[in-house]
């Protein structure tokens, strides 16, 4: 089982990611798509998936589409059935685990997962400067996210 650094080891990293507000941005993309590839390249996501266990994404328009396609119903049903509107008036699944979390933690709906599952922990994207925060809250869901701020090289 994947498990998540100790809060000493990540209160290191959420240092690390304070000091990459002073990064140049071009330079922090490249740094978080190599460390990025190379995690991945090594990380199996079902060992864990806790992000699936404890976080809900947000679901767009064109994922409850996708969603329907794979379960084989309705948009309306779709959102009548496993969706709520949040406080931000985004859709997302109202309780965790996802409910197309499997229990060997497979998706039930991977080919067509919301794109914001598909990006996670979106550390690959460009202006990861932009997304420091997000980074930060996700080092304390994804294992992968500490590994990857231990491999970025900021001066």
């Amino acid at each position: 089982m994947v498990v998540l650094k100790p809060e000493k080891e990540r209160q290191l990293l959420r240092k690390k990611l304070q000091q990459m507000r002073d990064a140049d941005g071009q330079q922090l993309d490249r740094e978080f798509r190599a460390a990025h590839d190379a995690v991945f390249a090594v990380t199996d996501c079902l060992q864990c998936a806790n992000c699936c266990k404890t976080s809900s994404p947000i679901i767009e328009q064109e994922d409850i589409d996708r969603i329907g396609a794979a379960l084989g119903i309705s948009r309306s049903e779709v959102v009548r059935q496993y969706l709520v509107m949040d406080e931000d008036g985004d859709f997302v699944f109202p309780v965790q685990p996802c409910p197309m979390l499997l229990d060997d933690n497979r998706c039930k709906i991977y080919d067509h997962r919301p794109e914001a599952c598909r990006d996670y922990p979106h550390t690959r994207r460009k202006g990861m400067k932009d997304l420091l925060e997000l980074t930060k809250k996700n080092l304390e869901v994804c294992p992968a996210v500490a590994e990857i701020l231990t491999q970025i090289k900021i001066p």
